[in-house]
């Protein structure tokens, strides 16, 4: 095997399932361990940087030396950014084998996105040969698959590595990702009136008054979805997730409580969710006084959009089409990632990573030649960003 696939096939065997999002789950102690004492094997800068309690990320420098500037290494930098937790394994077989059959290795994380950090170190470990101006960097992070503590703890301490631009290698079938949607939280909850089953005069329905409710929530999302706005990611979207409400039954039910996910596209925010969504209940409100709801978000996540005119966006492009002999396409993703994160920080982000299937699935894969280009083209961008 080459060395590329033998580090992916020594990531795969490493359990770094998440914690948050599998009680008991291994997290990512073991594999921060093996990435940092591989990096010192290889003669890059090491740091260990503890995200939350047994959950470090692990930072990789090849520095930059024949530049004299503010930064140590000369000129531009660029920071690769990958991301160590997994999901589970509930009805895997050995997925923690890693296991290769006609071009593909499949495995849990071989797709999301252990393919992509492997390229990333060995990219990394290239670079210290290259006559580079500029520093680059590998984030290895936790936590990126429940709640981002790996790249929030990063941004936290950006002075420490102030990076010029950053390459997410999540999958993105060797296109370049530079928009994705974020999402909002949001409970709603309506307010009946407590009574017996065999007097309905003395009580409120909150149970049917939340009926209501969902019916204008799904003319909402129709009428989004309908309507579409944005060239790569159309529309938002929303749909109703856990419902809970009343005592018992032969009681009517005072509380309902909604659970809500509203999927944003750029121009969306916290607020602007939450008051589409105030709008909604004031309608009905107004057309029944009985009606008594309350609405609030509880968590949001920004969608992402970087112009395909950006300087980084263009050379990222240049190089890919250059090593791979074809038009590479700028895509939207529908799911959330951690470039929302740097994003919001003023770095420009782009993704790129390779071609696969069964994230999040119990056959996971990933197709190695492409994981060799992604290899290649992080390299060509790193020579180009860097010098």
């Amino acid at each position: 095997m080459s060395e590329l696939t033998n580090l992916l096939s020594d990531l795969v065997a490493i359990n770094s399932i998440n914690p948050d999002l599998v009680p008991g789950g291994a997290g990512e102690g073991d594999i921060a361990d093996f990435i940092a004492s591989w990096g010192r094997d290889a003669g890059l800068e090491v740091h260990v940087q503890d995200a939350a309690p047994k959950r470090p990320n692990v930072i990789l420098i090849a520095r930059g030396g024949s530049a004299v500037s503010t930064r140590r290494g000369g000129g531009r930098s660029l920071m690769l950014n990958a991301h160590t937790d997994t999901v589970g394994v509930s009805d895997m077989d050995a997925p923690f084998q890693p296991v290769i059959r006609g071009g593909r290795l499949y495995g849990r994380g071989a797709y999301d996105m252990k393919s992509g950090l492997a390229s990333c170190m060995l990219a990394l470990k290239a670079a210290r040969e290259m006559d580079l101006r500029g520093d680059v960097m590998l984030s290895a992070v936790v936590d990126e698959e429940y709640g981002s503590l790996g790249t929030e703890a990063l941004l936290a301490e950006w002075e420490r590595w102030s990076a010029d631009a950053v390459l997410i290698a999540e999958p993105t079938e060797l296109e370049i990702s530079i928009a994705h949607r974020g999402f909002v939280w949001l409970d709603i909850e309506t307010f009946g009136v407590a009574a017996h089953g065999s007097r309905p005069h003395l009580g409120v329905d909150a149970i049917a008054k939340m009926g209501k409710v969902l019916v204008a929530l799904d003319a909402h999302d129709r009428a989004m979805r309908a309507r579409p706005t944005h060239d790569l990611l159309g529309s938002g979207s929303l749909h109703a997730s856990l419902i809970s409400g009343g005592e018992e039954i032969s009681m009517y039910p005072a509380h309902c409580r909604l659970q809500v996910e509203r999927r944003t596209i750029p121009g969306d925010t916290r607020s602007s969710v939450e008051a589409e969504t105030q709008v909604i209940l004031d309608e009905i409100a107004a057309a029944d006084p009985d009606f008594k709801a309350e609405s609030k978000a509880t968590f949001a996540r920004s969608p992402y959009h970087i112009e395909a005119t950006d300087p980084l966006v263009q050379q990222l492009k240049r190089v890919a089409e250059a090593r791979l002999g074809r038009a590479v396409s700028l895509i939207g993703s529908s799911w959330w990632m951690d470039s929302a994160l740097f994003g919001d920080n003023g770095i420009p982000t782009v993704v790129l990573g390779p071609v696969g299937a069964g994230a999040h699935a119990i056959e996971e894969w990933v197709d190695l030649a492409s994981v060799d280009r992604c290899q290649e083209i992080y390299m060509d961008l790193i020579a180009d960003f860097c010098r």
